[in-house]
């Protein structure tokens, strides 16, 4: 059976992923899901302030988790079987590095929204992502970039007659 791996981080956006997955499943796809997040490590000010590293670790997995909850819930509303993972790291290859290890044929991510510009500046998981998966990775837009305004529509179809 196909297995999504969603990768999620508390936001609306990776929620978009969620619902975009589920929608897939209620129109007939047969899959299992994988929630995926993925905590940035420790900053050395974190380490030094801290001195317990199993102590961030678990910190780490807290975040996670509770990050996670949105999405969780949504899932199991849907009844759709599910595994969650936690994991720490650079996110886009930490992401490829859990798809792998389930086995998934397909990544689910929520854009983040940027520009051309900023994007390319300041870099972007998604598009990451999509250059180190080996599965294909859909990148779901969030619903208000993605609504036209009906009265645009029928003039753009007044124009066309």
């Amino acid at each position: 059976m196909l297995k999504i791996l969603i990768a999620v981080d508390g936001s609306d956006l990776s929620l978009d992923a969620v619902h975009h997955t589920l929608a897939l499943l209620r129109q007939g796809l047969q899959a299992q899901v994988v929630l995926a997040h993925v905590q940035e490590p420790a900053t050395l000010y974190e380490m030094v302030v801290s001195r317990d590293p199993e102590l961030i670790a678990a910190a780490s997995l807290e975040a996670g988790q509770h990050l996670m909850a949105s999405a969780r819930a949504l899932i199991e509303a849907a009844g759709v079987p599910y595994a969650t993972e936690v994991a720490v790291g650079d996110v886009a290859h930490t992401l490829v590095d859990i798809a792998e290890r389930h086995g998934v044929g397909m990544v689910v991510i929520g854009a983040r929204g940027q520009g051309a510009i900023a994007s390319a500046l300041l870099g972007s998981v998604s598009q990451e992502l999509v250059q180190a998966s080996p599965v294909p990775v859909t990148i779901v837009k969030h619903a208000d970039a993605e609504a036209v305004p009906a009265q645009a529509l029928a003039e753009d179809d007044d124009e066309l007659v």
